[in-house]
């Protein structure tokens, strides 16, 4: 599948392969994944950009080259890059400094194989025991009637490319955000429709997860309860969102907690009856919110997901003791909503001043990383 982003690794291939720049597009399955992986890249900011598995395969093609593979050397012999210093380097690069270590242990290896099921190859080799990786070389190696051409340059100066685009667009975005931060009498209709633009389901992960705690942060904001351990001395409490950790984080299945309810609410984007169990299960079937990437109804949703657990369990009591646990489904309808409510409230500058500090903060706009190579 082309797309727009498709003629600049065309054009990074004919730059390194001349006149056989296309067949070598059409026989790399690395190219061919790479060119599925960067169909954000001219979405802007809000697309996914799915930075993980992209960034599995430059880091180990790095070492590659750094080390001296891909003319004569023996690749064979070569006894592995360690996972410490990959995972590193996947945070030191642009975007990439809160990314988990799954796309190195298998995610990337697994998505590989969903678009390529009749490979013989997978990209990412590793020892367990050892905790050493290898680029599966036969990947990299593209013959074409009597040369071979290896492609591991070509590769990472076309995620290079990608990562610059990205970074492109999410500057623009910021750009816009501070733009609108600066003039004060921005009409209200300019600036809500810029944040309910950010209320959709092709938003990147991370950025959706930020505008969903922004606008529930200030949602509840005026919200309180009456409690007390003693009836003689009660109090009035506003109700507090607070987020646990970085955004996609590996923390237990919980994004946002709210005090002094103490409600665990998760932000996701599937609507796999496991993902939910599993994040049920990891907090001990303590019930939990789900904030869902999604436009379908909330019964719809929750129809969808006690029809599939039902299929797979058979025993109807186990799926309702996990579907009790679901204390609420918020989808992207219910967000717009209370985002609305909140500006009744007053918090419109608010909510769109923390999406700014929390985007800075996520993406790392800030921050200082090593450029690419």
């Amino acid at each position: 599948m082309e797309h727009i982003f498709t003629d600049n690794i065309k054009t990074v291939l004919k730059r390194y392969f001349k006149k056989e720049a296309d067949e070598v597009f059409e026989k790399s399955l690395l190219i061919q994944y790479i060119n599925e992986k960067t169909r954000s890249a001219n979405r802007g900011s809000k697309a996914r950009s799915g930075f993980a598995n992209l960034y599995t395969v430059y880091v180990i093609i790095e070492d590659y080259i750094a080390k001296g593979f891909g003319r004569k050397k023996d690749y064979s012999k070569y006894k592995g890059a360690a996972f410490s210093e990959l995972f590193v380097r996947q945070r030191e690069l642009p975007f990439g400094s809160k990314l988990q270590n799954h796309a190195l242990n298998n995610r990337m290896n697994s998505e590989f194989q969903k678009y390529f099921p009749n490979s013989e190859y997978i990209p990412i080799l590793r020892n367990l025991e050892t905790n050493k990786y290898w680029i599966n070389e036969n990947l990299l190696k593209i013959r074409i009637g009597k040369s071979a051409f290896n492609i591991s340059k070509a590769l990472i100066e076309i995620i290079n490319e990608y990562i610059k685009t990205k970074q492109d667009a999410f500057q623009r975005f910021i750009k816009s955000c501070e733009e609108l931060q600066k003039v004060e009498k921005t009409p209200d209709r300019k600036a809500r429709e810029f944040i309910i633009g950010l209320l959709a389901t092709n938003v990147d992960a991370r950025l959706f997860e930020i505008v969903s705690y922004s606008i529930l942060k200030y949602y509840y904001n005026e919200q309180t309860i009456i409690w007390g351990f003693e009836m003689d001395k009660l109090v009035t409490e506003n109700f507090k969102l607070y987020k646990t950790g970085r955004t996609n984080a590996n923390d237990g299945g919980i994004d946002f907690v709210m005090k002094p309810l103490g409600r665990f609410f998760q932000v996701t984007e599937t609507l796999d009856f496991k993902k939910y169990f599993f994040d049920i299960d990891k907090i001990q079937k303590y019930p939990i919110t789900f904030v869902i990437k999604s436009v379908e109804s909330i019964d719809e949703i929750k129809n969808k997901i006690e029809k599939n657990a039902v299929k797979i369990y058979s025993i109807k009591a186990i799926v309702k003791k996990y579907m009790d646990c679901i204390e609420e489904v918020i989808n992207i309808p219910a967000l717009k909503e209370r985002f609305n409510e909140a500006v009744k409230q007053g918090y419109l500058n608010k909510i769109f001043n923390e999406i700014v500090i929390q985007s800075k903060v996520e993406f790392n706009y800030e921050g200082n990383t090593k450029s690419i190579k």
